[in-house]
């Protein structure tokens, strides 16, 4: 008998725990706020939950959770912007974005973007809020977003399936909340790139929802592969700004501002490097030596360690050999963080110490937000970063060239490119790269933009960059609204 209590108790106790753990995939709950965003009190709304995705035969096959705000102060939001902001990962929840960057609330942080004890939130003096409504998408596996039922988790992961339901989401978004007037704007960042790229042109041909903006912050390699020398020589200008940043130049260079370094190396890169390593181990003794003596002056590391490579410097060593004398590492996603490894020796960070401090900083607040700020209440937990993956680097990926055509087909559409110097994991110089790859014709160019910030990864945790880079956001939506300029032919040169 007591077995037979005990077996239903444990029953039970499984029961309330599915319960508590379940969801309403189509439900939401709105919060009303004010900030001060550049001296001028903006009012809004915050609508926070989930709405459905459903199957070809209309079952929810899963809820995607999303936070939207919108200015009620404003007389006719209609014709308002409305920015659409994917985070990266993939697997990436839409905190880093939506607390970091442009969303109306983020983090405590210092003015370097190191974590504040206690934890806490607190007004963004430069959100896009005042020009643009804000919508942050959680897709599947990431915040609180999750299959229904007995769903596959499958189905919703790979490039193409993930464009799919994104964009039979966004449509239904749009037309939820009355929308297809206002001019729209896709903001991805690391590898929401390949989804706002992707989506462009999936917006375009499936629903005929045209955009004006793609911002790509961070963005990964878009599908244009650089494999061998190119891609090896290309990490050249990403070094010379780390080592810049960490006073490793010799003295000449280091006493010039970093960006009128970069281009030297940058041209270096192009005209020099690139050639050299192509000629791999057929390359003249003496040419390799001068190759090595000129990319150690450009990355602040040996010609020894340079040639015990031949010329190929793995960006693992170089995060390690940087600051091997010290005793430090250097972080991935922003090489301005120092890692404490274990031993001096090795061939790269035990640790990333970047991400180990935005962990530190985002998680807890998000957490204490949803709850707090926006009154939303589950027992989900928030995937910070999602339990399941996919490769972005499939055959499937060719979403610059979606993002080109979609360019080519819409002659109002731009593109705006954001890069942090000192990021390692997508590299300001390869940001560039995408763009010179996505245009052969050249007839784009005029509607693409980059745009560099002294920080990495997630430039707009630093202060200075923060304002800088949504500065830059505004500029882009003001020069791209409609009325602000039309193109005179539908191929423009």
């Amino acid at each position: 008998m007591k077995k037979l209590v005990f077996i239903l108790a444990l029953f039970a106790a499984h029961i309330c725990q599915a319960q508590d753990r379940s969801f309403n995939p189509d439900s939401a709950v709105t919060t009303s706020h004010q900030v001060t965003i550049n001296g001028q009190t903006v009012k809004f709304n915050a609508v926070t939950g989930m709405q459905p995705v459903w199957d070809e035969a209309g079952k929810v096959i899963a809820g995607v959770f999303y936070t939207y705000y919108y200015r009620t102060d404003v007389t006719n939001q209609a014709t308002r912007p409305l920015a659409i902001s994917f985070n990266g990962g993939p697997g990436a929840g839409a905190l880093w974005m939506r607390l970091g960057y442009t969303g109306p609330h983020r983090v405590r942080i210092d003015d370097e973007g190191y974590p504040i004890q206690p934890y806490g939130i607190e007004e963004n003096p430069h959100s896009l809020l005042d020009v643009t409504d804000l919508v942050y998408v959680e897709p599947v596996n990431t915040g609180y977003s999750r299959p229904v039922g007995d769903a596959p988790l499958s189905q919703f992961l790979g490039i193409n399936n993930d464009l799919r339901y994104l964009g039979n989401w966004l449509s239904t978004f749009v037309s939820r909340h009355n929308r297809w007037t206002s001019p729209k704007y896709l903001i991805g960042e690391s590898y929401g790139t390949y989804r706002v790229s992707g989506l462009a042109l999936e917006l375009q041909n499936r629903h005929w929802m045209y955009v004006n903006g793609v911002v790509l912050v961070s963005p990964g390699t878009l599908g244009f592969w650089r494999y061998g020398p190119v891609g090896d020589a290309n990490l050249l200008p990403y070094y010379a700004a780390t080592a810049w940043y960490h006073k490793k130049l010799p003295a000449d260079l280091q006493q010039r501002d970093l960006e009128e370094v970069l281009p030297e190396v940058e041209a270096y890169t192009v005209d020099s490097l690139i050639p050299a390593l192509v000629r791999g181990g057929y390359l003249d003794a003496g040419k390799k030596q001068a190759i090595a003596r000129k990319m150690s002056r450009y990355m602040g590391i040996s010609e020894t360690a340079i040639l015990q490579h031949n010329l190929v410097v793995p960006m693992a060593f170089f995060w390690k050999e940087l600051l091997r004398a010290e005793g430090y590492s250097i972080g991935r996603l922003d090489s301005r963080y120092l890692g404490i490894d274990r031993t001096v020796a090795g061939d790269g960070p035990d640790y990333a110490a970047e991400n180990t401090s935005w962990q530190h900083t985002f998680t807890p607040a998000n957490n204490y937000y949803v709850k707090n700020y926006l009154n939303y209440h589950t027992d989900l937990e928030y995937y910070v970063a999602g339990h399941a993956s996919w490769n972005r680097f499939a055959l499937e990926n060719k979403t610059g060239e979606s993002l080109r055509q979609a360019m080519a087909m819409n002659p109002f559409l731009h593109v705006l490119v954001q890069s942090g110097y000192y990021d390692g994991a997508t590299d300001y110089f390869n940001a560039q790269y995408n763009l010179w790859q996505m245009d052969p014709s050249g007839k784009l160019k005029a509607r693409m933009d980059w745009k560099g910030y002294r920080s990495g990864h997630m430039m707009y945790l630093r202060k200075d960059d923060l304002k800088t880079a949504n500065d830059d956001l505004r500029a882009f939506i003001s020069k791209t609204l409609p009325g602000e300029g039309v193109p005179a032919k539908y191929n423009v040169d």
